[in-house]
């Protein structure tokens, strides 16, 4: 076979060079074309829920904002453990997301000894998304108080003797009554449910005589005549509960909610942060949207990456120490 000449070798390497480049530079571009696929939201909680709701009503806009879907997978159990750990091991490829809550990012590093995740250190935050509005309902049967000053009264007066029910220890509803009975120093007695569906059950039947709740779950029992709301958690009236005072307005610097935001893997990519982040913005920014969410009793949010670690920084310690002032401790 007759060799080739030089100037025609060095053409084909010329174009075997440009060809592959053209290649590489094309696979480049699309690797950085974020999302090109579907993107996986965990929410560690069960579906129909409020923390569900928000992801599935919130997920639909963002779904056509990002050009991909976005799938709601629902990983409930263990406080918002299970759902929260598997993304903390998950590839920070952007691809899976978590919507997690105060368990997850700040009273659990107190409640659990072991805990198998580090909040502020295996996530990348995204945005803080919502704040539910907490609400102290008391059963007006069982318990003769039509205001925050009546209740503390009275818990003075029979210390220890006054039941509250909760959706579990270490619930973010179980951590406002500790807070609340630190804050006012009295003694109350817990009384912990399986879910706050069971515990507003027994309320409204008189077998318990307070507790606080999420407005979203509490509100369809507000048209019982023997329940009451008697305070809100959040600093200043809530608009769907007027007339209501704040706590705080007996309690002065009394404040609790159940909040949630967005997060990734660590070591997620800023650019996908940046996405998302903007892409829950756009969503949100639908008055329809935020009509639809306010309705609900969810005071949305949305923030930087550095505001919601700062926040999980603020909300950890304050709650660890009413965790360790109560001597709450969980196992998994």
């Amino acid at each position: 076979m007759t060799p080739l000449r030089t100037p025609t070798r060095r053409i084909l390497l010329a174009t075997a060079l440009v060809v592959a480049t053209s290649c590489l530079s094309g696979f480049a571009g699309a690797q950085s074309t974020y999302p090109n696929k579907p993107i996986r939201m965990i929410v560690p909680y069960a579906a129909g829920g409020g923390t569900d709701f928000f992801a599935r009503a919130v997920g639909t806009s963002m779904s056509s904002i990002l050009g991909q879907p976005l799938v709601i997978e629902n990983r409930p159990g263990a406080g918002t453990i299970i759902g929260a750990d598997a993304v903390a091991k998950a590839e920070p490829d952007g691809y899976t997301l978590l919507l997690g809550d105060t368990s997850t990012y700040a009273s659990n590093q107190g409640l659990y000894r072991k805990l198998p995740y580090n909040a502020l250190k295996d996530f990348a935050p995204i945005t803080l998304t919502g704040r539910f509005a907490v609400v102290l309902l008391v059963n007006t049967d069982k318990l003769k108080v039509n205001s925050v000053k009546e209740l503390i009264d009275l818990a003075k007066k029979e210390p220890g003797k006054i039941d509250y029910a909760s959706a579990g220890v270490g619930s973010p509803f179980h951590l406002a009554a500790e807070l609340f009975a630190q804050t006012a120093g009295i003694k109350l007695n817990h009384v912990p449910y399986k879910g706050a569906g069971p515990a507003v059950q027994d309320l409204v039947g008189g077998q318990i005589g307070m507790m606080f709740v999420d407005y979203a779950t509490g509100r369809s029992q507000l048209s019982n005549k023997n329940i009451k709301a008697i305070g809100v958690a959040s600093p200043g009236e809530f608009s769907m509960l007027p007339g209501v005072p704040p706590i705080a307005a007996t309690l002065p610097g009394y404040e609790a909610w159940a909040w949630q935001g967005f997060s990734a893997p660590a070591k997620t990519s800023p650019d996908a942060i940046k996405t998302i982040n903007a892409a829950y913005g756009k969503a949100v920014s639908d008055a329809g949207l935020k009509k639809k969410l306010n309705d609900a009793g969810i005071d949305v949010l949305q923030s930087s990456p550095e505001e919601m670690r700062k926040y999980i920084e603020s909300e950890t310690a304050k709650w660890d120490k009413v965790i360790k002032a109560a001597n709450i401790e969980l196992q998994l």
